[in-house]
């Protein structure tokens, strides 16, 4: 039935002063401005050579700019491909050779990450700078323009996008090395059907032109969108994405931390209707937060999540805030949603994740086990997926296979089968660590310890945390005088903050067998009484 631009430029016609973005300084866009900032953007990177598959690396928090380009990209063909905002120059280098970015578009505040990266990076991308501070990011030349000028010419977008455009969502890869999983931009529309209408009782439009009229229907209800979880997380993009298809608001907080107390305010100002968190690690400091300032949070009728934990006891505190829905999303980039645990009050908690529509559970010869209950299997979805990962045949051929003709994404979570479709999650059969709602692979940040001189051997392993859901802890073998502290600053420059070790432990030697393996389990029993000594020597709850 198309793609979300398409909508986004019917909604422009439509009602143009309708608003669609709204920054924490106060800027807003309507459908119209938004669209007309979109159409000068695609001009001025088709006028630097960029054509339809060309990638656009997004290097940017929460930002109405970043909206913007996205937008830009969707309605030409170009490929939007969103960044990490807290990498460093070096991974950055990686990246942007991985994605072979024509372009970049970043702020700058992170002037250094970036001016780095391009002094390192085999060929110079066309640089868009986001003013957000002092200074020029990346410097000036002619490759580089400011976002004012970028957006300056007065241009139309096509009529429609090619059918094939594409959009990049970079996830984890088994190596720790990201991989972009690459979505037909109507294939990441047609897998938002859910989340964007049938969560609100709304009946899914057929085409294109229904989703316009729905969207300007004064009978629709009026969303509007607060993500305090970063658009490059797949379910902060994709509920922003759909709220404007709603013809919703999308509030951005333009900081790259969270300020839960700013957060707080801007949802009662600005009253918010739906906030996007990371579970408990964004949830807890803005209940928090409410609290404090003595604020009910009560216009909030939806709150989404997905990829960590959401306690109970957090989705409770919220509930006690006025009448809501709790979507929390068992999702991943390479395959939409899977199940949902919806509360629409503390009546409800703690709530069952069941399956969604298109998912499917598999035994482990990949026959279908959802409709036994008790059955334990592997979860799978058979709805739109994405093409595969760029560049790597071998995952992707792993990751979607096909089954019975028909194909599948297989991320790896391990579930049991309860009545009514209803789930038990048992875990991922991968090590990833997932702290805080950001995926972290052992493998890099080993390497990284193993690149300090006195470090002889390492292992990462995660550790349960209340906030963040997991930690990322290591243990590592040292020759010679050192310390947990040196270690960690000579990985500071080298990883992302929150893929640095929380925990660290200094030892003469790690116990591996001949084989060279490591108990894992008692490392990780004997890492967490060694955290837990720790926080009770500081007198850390």
């Amino acid at each position: 039935m198309g793609q979300h631009s398409l909508v986004w430029q019917g909604i422009a016609a439509a009602d143009p002063d309708r608003t669609a973005v709204r920054g924490a300084d106060g800027r807003h866009w309507s459908f119209a401005e938004f669209t007309r900032d979109a159409a000068g953007l695609a001009a001025s990177l088709q006028d630097q050579g960029l054509r339809p598959g060309d990638r656009v690396a997004l290097l940017m928090y929460n930002r109405p700019e970043f909206l913007v380009a996205f937008y830009a990209c969707l309605a030409t063909g170009i490929i939007p491909a969103p960044l990490n905002y807290r990498i460093r120059a070096r991974e950055l280098v990686d990246l942007l050779d991985d994605s072979q970015a024509a372009a970049l578009v970043a702020p700058d505040s992170l002037g250094d990450v970036v001016s780095g990266a391009l002094d390192l990076a085999a060929t110079r991308p066309v640089l868009i700078r986001v003013p957000d501070g002092p200074g020029e990011v990346g410097g000036s030349g002619p490759s580089s323009l400011a976002w004012e000028d970028a957006v300056a010419p007065q241009a139309s977008l096509p009529a429609a996008p090619p059918e094939d455009a594409e959009l990049w969502i970079y996830t984890g890869g088994t190596t720790g090395r990201p991989k972009a999983a690459r979505w037909v931009a109507a294939d990441l529309f047609a897998s938002q059907r859910f989340s964007t209408y049938t969560v609100l009782g709304l009946p899914a439009p057929e085409d294109v032109v229904g989703a316009v009229a729905l969207a300007v229907d004064p009978d629709t209800p009026r969303v509007v969108t607060l993500p305090l979880s970063p658009f490059i997380h797949g379910t902060a993009l994709t509920v922003s994405l759909n709220t404007l298809t709603l013809g919703g608001t999308v509030l951005t907080t333009d900081s790259p931390r969270l300020d839960a107390e700013a957060a707080v305010r801007m949802a009662v100002d600005e009253q918010a209707t739906r906030l996007v968190v990371a579970g408990d690690a964004v949830s807890l400091p803005v209940l928090d937060a409410a609290d404090a300032a003595g604020v009910r949070l009560d216009r909030i009728t939806s709150i989404y999540s997905s990829g960590m934990r959401f306690g109970p006891e957090t989705k409770r505190r919220f509930h006690a805030h006025g009448e809501m829905s709790i979507i929390d999303l068992l999702a991943t980039t390479e395959g939409g949603g899977f199940a949902v645990t919806q509360t629409c009050g503390a009546e409800d908690l703690p709530g069952r994740p069941r399956l969604l529509e298109t998912a499917v559970v598999l035994d482990e010869e990949y026959r279908e086990v959802q409709d036994q209950v008790g059955a334990v299997g592997i979860l799978a979805s058979r709805g739109p997926l994405p093409l595969g990962y760029h560049g790597d045949e071998r995952k992707t051929a792993e990751t979607f296979p096909v089954i019975g003709g028909r194909r599948h994404v297989v991320p790896g979570d391990w579930v049991r089968v309860l009545e009514d479709r209803h789930l038990e999650f048992l875990g991922r059969g991968s090590s990833v660590i997932n702290t805080g709602g950001e995926k972290v692979y052992p493998q890099e940040v080993e390497e990284a310890l193993l690149s300090h001189p006195a470090v002889l051997d390492a292992v990462v392993v995660g550790l349960p945390d209340p906030r963040f859901g997991e930690i990322v802890a290591a243990a590592v073998a040292v020759a010679g005088p050192t310390t947990a502290g040196a270690i960690l600053d000579h990985v500071t420059p080298l990883l992302a903050g929150y893929k640095k070790p929380r925990h660290l432990v200094v030892r003469s030697v790690l116990e591996r067998s001949p084989q060279g393996k490591l108990n894992l389990a008692r490392l990780r029993q004997e890492l967490e009484r060694d955290r837990g000594a720790q926080r009770e020597m500081e007198g850390t709850p």
